[in-house]
């Protein structure tokens, strides 16, 4: 076990060695915001047959040359059209068929008249002339049989769902996510609801983890053990059967009831790192146990959320072949000083809006409130000194 690495050698270390998980077939609706694993090709021609664009009359363009409101042209009006309708009878010259947004056009016809530059009597009075092809979509003209409809890599999105629907494609194949255990530990923890002893504190880190999961839409199961060696590594063992990998918080620091140093090697467990250069959730841990990862960070709440978007991310993204989970980075101006120096690389919540970052009040480890509203994680490299409002910093978007 290597221990006071930096950020960037404990992310090397967590996903160096991981693979993508696979895929899985999910129903189209059920895929939103999911990754694609395949290529889609249409398997029909959309729109599968030539078209109305707008309400009027299809008519062949040779029939109304010439026609203006000083000269119009009257045709009878042999049929009606309406979206959904099969168009079974052909346009024969000098006649005209009402015709509705989205219906079939008949063979024969060149030209859509909207039905605005027409008396819309029967016969019609035709007050306007028109090109061949004009106001006429093609079969086709959307996307074709066979084409590429979404390349594999593609985030489904609305618009994408909206396209295999109207290829009439039910279920697509996305990269599959992990499912997350999260085990929250420590004896001073009480479950919200309860009463609140002496000396006793609710529980956060099982909320503001899981919570920030569904943000990312990884599924999770979370439960809480005491600080027992024994128990803390039956539950990892339990957990892990039927999850990807495990997320732990607390137990790793130097104290006496961080009993992960014991839990670990009681379930079998390889140690990879220990302690990472960075502040806050300097004493993070990663190991493995039967080719799955145990991610174990502080039970301080900040340090929790901190060292997860810095070190859970990455490992989430590599083992759902998602890049987008991935931190985005910024460069962003203070808007606000921070008056402490930074001899350890610092992370600090803030809030990022138009290239600047502003910083609340508070920035304990074991502060929560002041990460609401917050967007972003603005760091201090190591050697920083008291950062004065205009200096410009680098953050990890949220």
């Amino acid at each position: 076990m290597v221990t006071g690495i930096s950020l960037e050698q404990a992310v090397e270390l967590i996903t160096g060695k991981l693979s993508p998980l696979g895929s899985e077939t999910l129903p189209a609706l059920q895929a939103l915001g999911r990754t694609l694993a395949s290529d889609v090709t249409a398997p029909v021609d959309q729109p599968p047959f030539d078209r109305s664009p707008l309400d009027g009359y299809a008519l062949r363009s040779a029939d109304i040359a010439g026609a203006d409101r000083d000269h119009p042209i009257c045709l009878p009006v042999v049929d009606t059209l309406y979206a959904g309708d099969e168009a079974k009878s052909p346009l024969l010259p000098g006649q005209a068929i009402r015709i509705m947004t989205g219906a079939m056009l008949p063979q024969g016809c060149d030209c859509v008249l909207r039905q605005e530059d027409t008396d819309r009597g029967d016969p019609v009075s035709i007050y306007a002339s028109l090109p061949p092809y004009k106001n006429y979509v093609y079969q086709g003209e959307d996307y074709r049989t066979g084409s590429l409809l979404l390349p594999a890599g593609t985030r489904l999105d609305a618009a994408a769902l909206g396209v295999l629907a109207s290829a009439g494609i039910t279920e697509v194949a996305v990269r599959r996510r992990p499912k997350v255990g999260l085990l929250t530990t420590g004896d001073e923890v009480v479950e919200a609801g309860q009463p609140l002893p002496p000396g006793k504190i609710y529980g956060s880190n099982g909320a503001l983890l899981t919570a920030r999961l569904t943000e990312l839409g990884i599924p999770s199961l979370c439960r809480h053990a005491a600080d027992s060696p024994a128990a803390v590594a039956k539950a990892m063992e339990g957990m892990l059967e039927g999850c990807d990998l495990l997320i732990t918080t607390g137990g790793v620091s130097v104290g006496d009831k961080d009993i992960f140093h014991q839990a670990l090697p009681l379930l079998g467990a390889e140690r990879v790192f220990w302690k990472v250069d960075l502040k806050p959730g300097t004493p993070a841990m990663f190991s493995q146990y039967n080719g799955k990862p145990i991610l174990s960070l502080s039970g301080n709440p900040f340090a929790a959320f901190t060292t997860f978007e810095l070190l859970a991310q990455p490992l989430l993204a590599t083992l759902a072949g998602e890049p987008h989970l991935l931190p985005r980075r910024q460069q962003a101006v203070l808007t606000t000083p921070y008056d402490k120096p930074s001899p350890r690389r610092r992370f600090l919540r803030g809030r990022y809006e138009d290239g600047q970052v502003t910083l609340p009040v508070g920035h304990s480890s074991g502060q929560l409130a002041s990460l609401v509203g917050c967007n972003c994680l603005a760091e201090l490299p190591a050697g920083t000194p008291p950062v004065e409002a205009g200096q410009a910093i680098q953050v990890w978007l949220l």
